[in-house]
């Protein structure tokens, strides 16, 4: 992980490693783990690194209206950040990270709680389309029920397994 970024910087990776696990430990970023899983699927290992407070991301980004963040390519990435810390901070004590394999199939959310398994899409947008990869990847975990969580007022099922859901109404996750 750090290889890239520090190439891109001109910082070798060590130095890169230690800023990054002084913004983590600070927490100014999440460095998301991926799903550890049993799967004969070539999965991504790498983390995610997302800005958490998606506040100072958009002044870093001299974004200052809704309007700029709409247009912007940053709001699906932000969208995600606010669904994700929201959603995390709601489950603590569930276990967590996202899924990706080499062949497309991703899951930006997983929960898991002894055996229950919940899989979360995250689209900012009000018509969301859910992508063939996240079935897939339903497949691939078992998952029983997935949700999209979207930028909509009112959720509506579209599948047997997956709903759309605004992020206030995403359900309580009970064991």
């Amino acid at each position: 992980m750090g290889y890239w970024i520090g190439d891109s910087l001109g910082f070798n990776h060590t130095t890169i490693k230690k800023y990054l696990d002084i913004f983590a430990g600070t927490f100014m970023i999440r460095m998301f783990q991926p799903f550890s899983v049993n799967t004969k699927k070539r999965i991504v290992k790498s983390p995610k690194i997302f800005i958490r407070d998606t506040g100072i991301l958009l002044a870093l980004l001299n974004i200052g209206s809704v309007n700029g963040l709409l247009g912007h390519p940053v709001f699906g990435s932000s969208w995600e950040t606010i669904v994700i810390e929201n959603i995390l901070a709601r489950y603590p004590d569930w276990e967590s990270g996202f899924y990706r394999t080499s062949n497309g199939a991703e899951i930006d959310l997983v929960l898991q709680k002894g055996q229950k398994r919940i899989a979360i899409e995250c689209k900012a947008a009000t018509a969301p389309k859910v992508p063939r990869g996240f079935y897939s990847a339903l497949d691939d975990l078992n998952i029983e029920k997935g949700y999209v969580i979207a930028t909509v007022e009112t959720g509506y099922p579209v599948s047997e397994k997956v709903s759309v859901v605004s992020l206030q109404e995403f359900p309580g996750l009970e064991i």
